[in-house]
């Protein structure tokens, strides 16, 4: 549960700008601006859908900064009224939807700041996933780093150890001495190396970028889309509060994610998809689970989990890095003709602090420490590089 998660994180007073009045696009006006975007998606050679909260409120589980959210009732001393568990909360008609458009093609990349496990649990391939923050269903190894699908989810976060052996086998066959650990971050951990370049890179390669029921407050995350708008993709946003990066929007859509998916679907012709627990991997796991309880035989040496490990060959993907490259950050200054200029890739260690100063729609951005390149940098002199 979204209440359990944010209890379980340490103490942090700086979430950013909570309940923020939501706003609703008229219905035509919503149905002119989903054409464009239909337009744009099949213009589009890579696509990448960014997500957030909002769009898992409609299986139950709050948001954190919406008006009902988790953090804004918190600070009044409150509780969300609805709050479904993990275990028992289903992919919602969005995450079914980015299922449906990535098997046609029309998605490329998905890029995650959630934590509930549903884009796991609807199917999607772990190659066409990073999930920056964690995952309540993945446990991952101190030693090999490898990680796994669990079979419930996971009842400690900021990667305590669950005090269980690493099912993973070495070289020569013997079991890996590790012990598994949740995986999602607190606060200041370091965001997963593999899922953040990954993220990096296919947002700087993306013809477009869709941004899904989030306010882009925190960063890296929040600032991954913009890396396809400096190297002149276009950047949507569908939510219904403002966020952090409205200013860069080619297409701001005001109304609910599930709304806006299921007419995209019907613009491209694409059927959506239904959740079948078969090919849910948490079902599988409990199925693996049970039946090598039947047998008799112990965890240790029946029971084989589904990885969930993003392999080095993914991260180093030489057609990638190239398509990378060849993408130029094109500034435009005052008076001067635009600028390109090379691509300087960002690796930040830390999950970073939430900024301040949104406010009728428009940002102040707070100046936030973070780590790269073994330097302590702020996001103001980031944004001056790129």
């Amino acid at each position: 549960m979204s209440c359990s998660y944010a209890e379980g994180l340490s103490k942090y007073e700086n979430k950013g700008k909570l309940g923020l009045p939501e706003r609703f696009d008229p219905s035509d006006e919503v149905e002119r601006k989903v054409q464009i975007l239909a337009q744009w998606m099949r213009e589009s050679r890579h696509t990448v859908i960014h997500t957030g909260a909002g769009i898992s409120t409609a299986a139950g589980i709050p948001d954190f900064r919406g008006p009902n959210g988790v953090w804004t009732l918190e600070k009044e001393g409150l509780k969300p009224e609805v709050n479904i568990s993990w275990d028992d909360a289903r992919p919602t008609l969005t995450h079914m939807a980015i299922v449906s458009l990535e098997q046609r093609g029309y998605v490329q990349y998905v890029v995650t700041q959630n934590i509930d496990g549903l884009h796991l649990r609807s199917g999607l391939q772990r190659k066409k996933l990073a999930e920056l923050h964690g995952d309540m269903f993945v446990d991952k190894c101190n030693l090999c780093q490898r990680q796994f699908v669990r079979s419930s989810a996971a009842t400690t976060v900021g990667q305590k150890s669950e005090g269980k052996a690493c099912p993973a086998r070495r070289g020569n066959g013997r079991r890996c001495r590790g012990k598994l650990h949740d995986n999602i971050l607190d606060w200041e951990d370091g965001l997963p190396d593999a899922d953040l370049d990954l993220a990096i890179s296919h947002a700087c390669v993306a013809d477009l970028s869709l941004c899904l029921g989030t306010t882009l407050q925190i960063v890296p995350s929040g600032n991954i889309p913009v890396d396809t708008k400096k190297r002149g993709g276009r950047l949507v946003i569908c939510n219904l509060q403002p966020t952090k990066q409205d200013r860069h929007a080619d297409l701001i859509i005001n109304t609910y994610v599930d709304d806006l998916m299921k007419r995209l679907l019907e613009l491209l012709g694409v059927p959506l998809m239904a959740y079948t627990p078969e090919d849910d991997p948490l079902k599988i796991t409990q199925l693996l689970l049970q039946g090598s309880k039947v047998i008799g035989r112990s965890d240790e040496d029946a029971f084989e989990p589904i990885e969930w490990t993003i392999p080095e060959e993914w991260v180093k993907d030489r057609d990638l890095a190239e398509r990378v490259k060849s993408r130029k950050v094109i500034r435009k200054r005052p008076g001067v003709k635009e600028e390109v200029i090379e691509r300087k890739k960002v690796k930040n260690s830390q999950i970073p602090v939430a900024e301040e100063g949104m406010e009728d729609g428009k940002m102040e951005e707070q100046v936030g420490l973070y780590h790269r390149n073994g330097e302590v940098v702020t996001n103001e002199e980031e944004e001056e590089e790129d």
